[in-house]
């Protein structure tokens, strides 16, 4: 109890908070806080450094030749395509017993591509053969009797005059011989039909040997020796083709224009093709038809185009590029051509843009492409001769931006 008496409540003093170190911890946050603001003013003022966005130039120059140009009006796409082409198959349905041709193979017009198993055929031409040598003998039988029943006639209707016979004798010789010529006329008629029986049976033995019906390149072999073929699709394991057979001297290119553009085209207009296959081969062409309808769903104009001249390299559905020419003098062009290299030629929203500098800043134009030439883009409408434009525009280039150009090393 003593002991509790003296003990003695704290004091207020023991729970003030000791703030000796306070004063060096608040000045490290101050002065990481300084380091911090630097650091921003510095990029900022990097960012807003007098001159503006660096950028690099090209000038609009007029372009102008001594003679008749070639301007491209429009740029399309499609495939080469070819006129003729066929499936080959069999009139018949049949196995497939022999195959002669290959992938890659030349044909000629009727050569022999395959052959079906023709031993049910050839059964039936011996039955009908037989059948038209059986008709010829009985036909040999009648015709003697054809003679004696009329030579008998002929004795009855004498005798009846000194009346040595009887009306129905000579009745009865008459009809005989009516018989008999009946018969005559019957089995030559059934000759007949025999002999078309036989006719049948080659046809359909004819048949199974398959021939080329045009000379053309076999492209792709469709079925091997042992299976059923047949010229209708009737499903399992049953081809409907030996073959795909194709004329290489019908190869033209089908491209769809749209219906926007379709007044730029005309039959005849020069065209210059090129394979996607072979990018720096341009292969002259000319427009060989418009095809009188439009596609409602895509709005496009199908336009077939034909080469002048074929060449080896040249293959079924390549993928190809044209470019729709148009031939003007050279003074036509010189007052509306105007160049600018490839690189001063963006695309936004569909649409050709460059951006040409002025006052030191830069103005978005809407331009229009006219063609290519020489490794450069001709400009038919959105610039002025002796403009500046930006090259290799950089993604953040706004309209009304401040830029810098830098110096050409």
């Amino acid at each position: 109890m003593a002991d509790a008496m003296d003990s003695k409540p704290p004091s207020l003093d023991a729970l003030r908070i000791d703030r000796s170190q306070a004063p060096a911890k608040s000045g490290a946050k101050w002065w990481l806080a300084l380091v911090v603001l630097l650091v921003i003013g510095g990029g900022a003022s990097w960012f807003m450094r007098p001159g503006g966005i660096r950028v690099k130039t090209a000038t609009v120059a007029a372009r102008s030749t001594a003679g008749g140009v070639s301007r491209t009006l429009l740029n399309a796409s499609g495939y080469v395509t070819t006129r003729l082409e066929a499936t080959v198959s069999s009139k018949v349905t049949g196995k497939v017993s022999e195959i002669l041709v290959e992938e890659g193979m030349k044909v000629e017009k009727g050569q022999i591509l395959a052959r079906l198993d023709d031993s049910n055929v050839q059964t039936g031409l011996r039955l009908a053969e037989a059948r038209v040598a059986s008709a010829r003998t009985s036909l040999a039988e009648t015709e003697p009797m054809v003679k004696y029943t009329a030579a008998e006639m002929e004795r009855m209707t004498g005798l009846e005059k000194s009346r040595a016979v009887s009306a129905s004798e000579v009745s009865r010789s008459v009809a005989e011989a009516g018989i008999q010529l009946a018969r005559l006329e019957r089995l030559k008629a059934d000759i007949v039909v025999a002999e078309r029986q036989v006719d049948d049976w080659r046809q359909q033995l004819d048949d199974t040997v398959i021939r080329a019906p045009f000379a053309g390149v076999v492209t792709t072999k469709d079925s091997q020796p042992g299976e059923m073929i047949s010229p209708m699709s009737s499903g399992g394991f049953t081809r409907t083709g030996i073959c795909t057979l194709v004329d290489m001297a019908s190869l033209e290119i089908e491209v769809d224009v749209g219906e926007n553009f379709i007044n730029r085209v005309k039959s005849g207009q020069p065209v210059e093709a090129t394979l996607d296959a072979y990018p720096d081969w341009k292969i002259p062409c000319k427009v060989l038809a418009i095809i009188p309808t439009a596609d409602r769903q895509k709005a496009t104009v199908k336009v077939r185009v034909a080469f002048e001249k074929l060449d080896p390299r040249i293959l079924p559905q390549m993928a190809v590029k044209v470019a729709f020419q148009s031939e003007e003098s050279a003074e036509a062009v010189a007052k509306e051509s105007l160049a600018v290299p490839k690189e001063a030629i963006a695309e936004s929203g569909g649409r050709a843009i460059a951006w040409v500098i002025r006052d030191g800043r830069v103005e978005r134009r809407a331009v229009t492409v006219g063609g290519e030439s020489g490794g450069e883009i001709l400009v038919a409408a959105g610039l002025s001769s002796g403009e500046s434009v930006v090259l290799n525009p950089p993604p953040a280039l706004a309209d009304g931006a401040s830029v810098a150009v830098e110096k050409s090393p």
